[in-house]
């Protein structure tokens, strides 16, 4: 059994669980808040010394940090290849989980879906200049996004690969606030992407439990 740490309503989590799922590994999440009274729990903070999620152990590999548990996971394990063949093609997949870890996870996640769905949500103002500030770096997050991507069902084509797995979760919160659909519709391909997506059932199984 492979073991993943952390919590359902990460993009991080969610990410690492659509690789494991889509490769066909079975896989245990066990609950790790980070966001708890007093931090993570000193058990987590031995996986991840920087007290991030997700954590992954398969065996005795022990592994943190998304990017390299994706990897780790399609090399590793059997089933579908989710790396490209050439290695253009993995380098665009590269390029584009880079764009979504430097630039479109605190824009478009907290800057944006934080502020705009998840703090009005509890009752909280969302901050407006905070939003307001935003937009001008996800409409260039968006474009190169959509100027990216290859024509299929896919971001690179007609093969599911770890970047589908990285993305997807960032940009179905992205699309849940009022400006995330707007700048989207200007973006015909990674939205067709995003809804086709939604429809697998690895998407559709690790959708997170409603927080009170």
């Amino acid at each position: 059994m492979t073991d993943l740490f952390g919590a359902d309503y990460s993009v991080y989590v969610r990410a690492a669980r659509l690789a494991l799922m889509e490769k066909g590994v079975a896989h245990e999440l066990h609950p790790v808040d980070v966001f708890a009274p007093g931090g993570p729990p000193q058990e987590h903070l031995k996986r991840q010394p920087f007290g991030k999620i997700p954590a992954l152990q398969h065996g005795t590999v022990t592994l943190f940090e998304t990017t390299a548990i994706l990897r780790y996971v399609e090399e590793a394990c059997d089933g579908p290849a989710l790396q490209p063949e050439t290695p253009q093609a993995r380098a665009r997949m590269t390029q584009i989980q880079s764009i979504l870890d430097n630039y479109a996870y605190k824009t478009l996640v907290w800057d944006i879906y934080v502020e705009r769905v998840a703090k009005t949500r509890g009752g909280a103002p969302a901050d407006e200049v905070k939003i307001a500030s935003a937009l001008g770096l996800a409409r260039t997050i968006v474009a190169t996004l959509e100027d990216l991507i290859d024509p299929g069902n896919f971001l690179l084509g007609e093969q599911l690969t770890l970047a589908d797995c990285h993305a997807a979760p960032m940009l179905n919160l992205f699309e849940t606030a009022d400006e995330g659909k707007v700048l989207l519709r200007s973006a015909p391909g990674l939205s067709a992407w995003l809804e086709r997506f939604r429809q697998r059932e690895s998407f559709r199984s690790t959708e997170p439990v409603p927080r009170d």
